[in-house]
C-alpha cells in the first residue's frame, strides 16, 4: 500500500485507544507440538548454527545474530554482545514508553499533538509535507506513523513527550544495559560526532520477546504494540523478504548508511521466534539487506521443519 495513502487511511480511521485484548501475549502459542529432541534435532540445530557462522564470517562488513526459538528456548547468538547503531529499529523502545506511561496514566493516547514546520525532521515520514499548524496528531496515530511508516518527524514529538530520559530509564530497569536511546532521529551534527542510538543483537532480541510474552505492558496494549509492529511486512522489510507470504512478522527496521538492522518476532503458528540482525560497515547496503534476508530464510527454514515433523524428524500434518 501507498505510504501516504496508509497514513491518511490511519489517522482518518483509526480508532483512538487501545486495541482489544485479543492478541494478548501468550507464553505457549495455541497447538504447539512438544519441542522436537534427539540427535538429529540437535544435528539440526548444529547445522543451522554453523551455516549461520559462515553466513556472518561471508557478510562484507560486520553482522550480528540472535535468535531464539520461544518453544525450546534454544538460543544462537553470533556477536550478539557487539553494541550496533540501531537507527530507526530503536522506535520499539520509545513505543513501550509511550505505552507504558499511558498504561500508567502519566498520558493519554488520545492527547493531541500540533504540528508545526519547526519541528519536521527528514528523512522518511509524512509529517514533513504536512501544512504549518493546520493539523493536530494524537499520540496513538503518532506511534502508527513511527512504526508503520518509520516516521522521523512523529517519533521525535513522541520522545520529547515521554522523555528522552524516561525511556533509558525503563531500558535500565529492564536490565537492557546496552540499548540506550543517544538522540533524536535526524541530527547530522551528532551522527558526525558519533552519537548514535545503540543496542546489540542480544537485547533486541530480548526486548521483543518481553513484549510477546506481555512483560512490559498489559494485555491490551502489548495487543497494540504487536499490531502496530505486524502491518504487512511480506515482502516490504528484510527480514520479511526471506518468510513466506502469510507468515506474520512483527519487526521494526533500522537503516544508516553502511547500516541495515532488523528486530522483531516471526509469529509462525504454534512456533512463534525471535530474530535481530544487525549490520554495520557494510561495503554495500543492498547486499546487507539481502544479508538479512538470507538470514531470515534460514531460520524460518529450520524453525517450519521442527515444527512439522515428529520426533523422528517424519514430517507431520
Amino acid at each position: 500500500m501507498n505510504a501516504r495513502v496508509l497514513v491518511f487511511a490511519l489517522l482518518l480511521t483509526s480508532t483512538l485507544g487501545v486495541a482489544p485484548a485479543g492478541l494478548a501475549a501468550q507464553t505457549q502459542a495455541p497447538g504447539a507440538r512438544p519441542p522436537v529432541t534427539g540427535p538429529g534435532a540437535a544435528e539440526l540445530r548444529g547445522k543451522l548454527g554453523r551455516e549461520l557462522n559462515q553466513m556472518v564470517a561471508q557478510f562484507d562488513g560486520v553482522m550480528a545474530v540472535a535468535f531464539k526459538d520461544l518453544e525450546s528456548g534454544d538460543l544462537v547468538a553470533i556477536n550478539a554482545d557487539m553494541v550496533m547503531p540501531q537507527a530507526s529499529s530503536i522506535k520499539i523502545a520509545v513505543l513501550v514508553e509511550l505505552l507504558r506511561q499511558a498504561q500508567a496514566g502519566k498520558l493519554r493516547l488520545e492527547e493531541r499533538v500540533e504540528i508545526r514546520k519547526a519541528q519536521f525532521a527528514g528523512g522518511s515520514g509524512v509529517l514533513q509535507d504536512f501544512g504549518d499548524g493546520t493539523s493536530a496528531v494524537s499520540l496513538r496515530d503518532l506511534a502508527a506513523l513511527m512504526i508503520v511508516v518509520s516516521d522521523n518527524t512523529a517519533t521525535n514529538l513522541l520522545i520529547d513527550r515521554v522523555g528522552q530520559a524516561h525511556v533509558n530509564e525503563t531500558l535500565e530497569s529492564l536490565r537492557f544495559e546496552k540499548t540506550r536511546l543517544m538522540r533524536r532521529m535526524i541530527q547530522p551534527e551528532e551522527e558526525r560526532r558519533g552519537v548514535e542510538n545503540v543496542s546489540t543483537a542480544r537485547e533486541m532480541a530480548g526486548l521483543v520477546e518481553q513484549l510477546y510474552r506481555g512483560k512490559l505492558l498489559n494485555a491490551n496494549y502489548t495487543a497494540l504494540a504487536l499490531e502496530l509492529l505486524k502491518n504487512e511486512k511480506y515482502e516490504t522489510t528484510p527480514m520479511g523478504r526471506g518468510l513466506p507470504a502469510g507468515v506474520a512478522l512483527a519487526s521494526k527496521t533500522g537503516s544508516l548508511s553502511g547500516v541495515r538492522c532488523e528486530s522483531g518476532i516471526v509469529l509462525m503458528e504454534g512456533r512463534p521466534y525471535v530474530l535481530s540482525v544487525m549490520t554495520a560497515y557494510a561495503a554495500d547496503d543492498a547486499a546487507a539487506e539481502r544479508a538479512i534476508t538470507d538470514v531470515s530464510r534460514r531460520v524460518y527454514s529450520y524453525v517450519e521443519r521442527l515444527a512439522h515433523s515428529n520426533a523422528h524428524g517424519v514430517r507431520v500434518p
